[in-house]
């Protein structure tokens, strides 16, 4: 379980870029052309983790909790299957927020705009790995823990309509619209196209 250990406008983040750089190094802890990880060691935050491919599924939740190349949690265990069940050669895990808390109800109450910023620049990047990436809305009701997080996700979707962004859910959406989380779907789980736009529109 992580619990944050104070608001992330108190730390000295390490741009997304500069995580980017570190985590195409050689690295003892685990296999970096297997895996993407940056930053490229435990932190409060994370931008991104996911196995390297030409063809990912980049899946957003809302916050990371604990997962590490390696030693993955039930929501990557369950992502990485969706994934390859349905067609993809890698999966990406990306988060509204990157704020480590294993509790939502712990992440900091007001958004950190740095913070934000540089989680946008993850986002353009693994848009870019792909021609037609594909994206899977997968944060559930947790969305609506905390205001800012609509908000960080609009700025995402409009950043995911420069790069031609498909985006889909897996499973059933709750009564108020959001998309299934990861955990509890079927193994053999097929994506469908999600309307975004008409989710941002009900907000």
């Amino acid at each position: 379980m992580h619990i944050p250990k104070g608001n992330t406008a108190q730390l000295e983040l390490v741009t997304f870029q500069q995580a980017l750089a570190a985590a195409n190094q050689p690295d003892a802890a685990y296999d970096v052309k297997k895996w993407l990880y940056a930053p490229n060691f435990y932190s409060e935050y994370r931008y991104i983790l996911g196995t390297r491919g030409k063809n990912p599924l980049i899946c957003i939740g809302i916050n990371p909790s604990t997962a590490a190349p390696d030693a993955l949690d039930n929501t990557l265990k369950s992502v990485e299957r969706i994934a390859l069940g349905n067609g993809f050669d890698s999966f990406i895990m990306f988060n509204v927020y990157a704020q480590r808390a294993t509790n939502p109800d712990a992440m900091e109450k007001v958004c950190n705009p740095l913070l934000h910023k540089e989680n946008l620049e993850a986002f353009r990047y693994v848009l870019s790995i792909s021609e037609k990436p594909a994206v899977w809305a997968a944060w559930g009701a947790i969305i609506e823990k905390r205001d800012y997080l609509a908000d960080c996700l609009r700025d995402m979707v409009e950043a995911g309509q420069t790069y031609g962004a498909r985006w889909y859910c897996a499973g059933a959406v709750t009564k108020k619209g959001h998309p299934h989380h990861p955990l509890y779907l079927r193994k053999d789980e097929k994506i469908k196209p999600f309307d975004v736009m008409q989710y941002l529109a009900s907000r």
